[in-house]
């Protein structure tokens, strides 16, 4: 059941005109950062579209079963069973697995704040804020400090985790002839979960499921109660893409960015460089959303005195400060596309060209249709 304390804050119009102010010198630098953020992105996406597009036509599917002294240096694509001799053990609670990784990941039962705000303004442009702050006990995989919360009394947690998530890697891992690096390994995620031993359970120490539990009852956890799950990455068939170097595999840098995939499965070349290049798609798009949003939230904060101003009547601020986010929000959707823009011309000068020119040759085209049919309607009109 959630606790709530509500909390009423007044602010006078002189001292929100001062910080609008603040606000916007702090906006005018969001305004400005998202400009080489847009630009950086394009130089990015380009880097890697290309580096896909060379990879995937120079790629070779060799078999993992032996080393070719032929392919050394060469991006090489291969499925096989990824293993290792080793057992990985967690000194702490002895839980171990003949695995290529083995992860701990520790929760902790604690107190979370959360807060809702409603602000009006008054006449004179004073504001009035009532906030409500809700706790609620849940399960987080970090130490949360309950001495910045708003009522710390009665919401207090324990502190420090009592035991870190961590994890473990086999020294050497193999795929067939091959040697599978760590970095390789880690792209390879956490596997699957494996049971808790019995030899775990002890020193208050309780198996729940396919957790550890430790803390006094499961089915009613208490602030400071922790559990822990075990993972791993056990041997099974992987697909990776590297370069072969000797009988490592490697990142390949011969095609701009490092080339080095791999993934669970069976998987062909030409599917883990769809998955590359559709990924690298949606990072594109991502980070020029981001970089729109975080230019037209900084015009916002630039020119959110306007409305401070005229909030000294608050229908007029209200008016004021709705045009002026309005006007924010669609000044940021042409810079955003000339930036965007300029970083094709940079990083693609064919392609803007090619698009520049055919945007000219639209308007042109609108232009002498529109024209045209000027001219016939006043043919007729002359008729």
């Amino acid at each position: 059941m959630s606790d709530t304390v509500t909390v009423t804050t007044h602010q006078s119009w002189f001292s929100r005109v001062g910080g609008s102010f603040v606000g916007m010198l702090f906006g005018l630098l969001m305004a400005l950062a998202s400009f080489p953020l847009l630009f950086w992105n394009e130089g990015r996406a380009v880097t890697t579209a290309r580096t896909l597009n060379e990879g995937s036509k120079t790629v070779l599917s060799v078999s993992a079963d032996a080393v070719d002294a032929a392919n050394d240096g060469k991006l090489v694509h291969m499925t096989g069973l990824a293993t290792t001799a080793e057992t990985l053990t967690d000194p702490a609670f002895d839980v171990s697995a003949n695995a290529l990784k083995l992860t701990r990941s520790v929760e902790m039962y604690q107190w979370q704040e959360s807060s809702r705000s409603e602000t009006k303004t008054k006449l004179g442009g004073g504001q009035e804020t009532v906030t409500t702050y809700t706790y609620d006990k849940a399960w987080s995989d970090e130490a949360i400090d309950s001495s910045g919360f708003q009522e710390p009394d009665g919401h207090r947690n324990t502190g420090e985790m009592p035991y870190d998530s961590d994890s473990w890697t086999a020294d050497r891992a193999t795929i067939g002839a091959f040697v599978l690096p760590a970095d390789l390994v880690a792209k390879l995620g956490d596997g699957d979960a494996i049971p808790v031993p019995d030899s775990a359970a002890r020193d208050g120490r309780r198996i729940q499921a396919d957790r550890l539990y430790i803390g006094k009852d499961p089915d009613v956890p208490a602030v400071g109660d922790v559990r822990i799950r075990f993972t791993a990455l056990e041997p099974q068939t992987v697909s990776v893409i590297a370069a072969q170097s000797d009988d490592t595999l490697a990142p390949y840098t011969k095609a701009g960015k490092p080339i080095a995939m791999a993934s669970v499965g069976t998987h062909s070349a030409e599917a883990m460089f769809a998955e590359a290049k559709a990924a690298n798609t949606m990072i594109l798009w991502f980070v020029r959303l981001a970089g729109y949003l975080l230019m037209a939230i900084g015009f916002v904060l630039v020119f959110n005195p306007l409305g401070v101003i005229g909030s000294v009547i608050p229908f007029v601020g209200r008016l004021m400060g709705f045009g002026a986010g309005l006007f924010s929000f669609l000044i940021a959707v042409p810079l955003t596309l000339i930036t965007i823009a300029l970083g094709w011309v940079a990083y693609r000068p064919v392609v803007a060209v090619v698009l520049i020119a055919a945007a000219v040759g639209v308007v042109w085209l609108a232009l002498r249709l529109r024209t045209g049919a000027a001219g016939k309607a006043a043919g007729g009109a002359a008729a």
